[in-house]
């Protein structure tokens, strides 16, 4: 099984997401009908990401975080 560098581990996502974001922007701006469709898709998906991990979470406690 091949190994990802360590360049494609840490930048995958974000290039993928920003290349989904470019052409949902081009697309928005000079294509029509289907355009419109993939415009929404291509820049709402990357917001609903960000907006998933902005979201704040309670984490478990460990057991080191006991104050006994």
């Amino acid at each position: 099984m091949k190994t990802l560098s360590p360049f494609w581990a840490l930048w995958g996502w974000p290039i993928a997401l920003a290349v989904l974001t470019a052409t949902g922007l081009a697309s928005a701006l000079v294509s029509d009908t289907w355009g419109d469709w993939w415009a929404w898709w291509a820049l709402g998906l990357p917001t609903l990401v960000m907006g998933w991990h902005a979201w704040p979470r309670k984490h478990a406690r460990s057991p080191q975080d006991d104050p006994r």
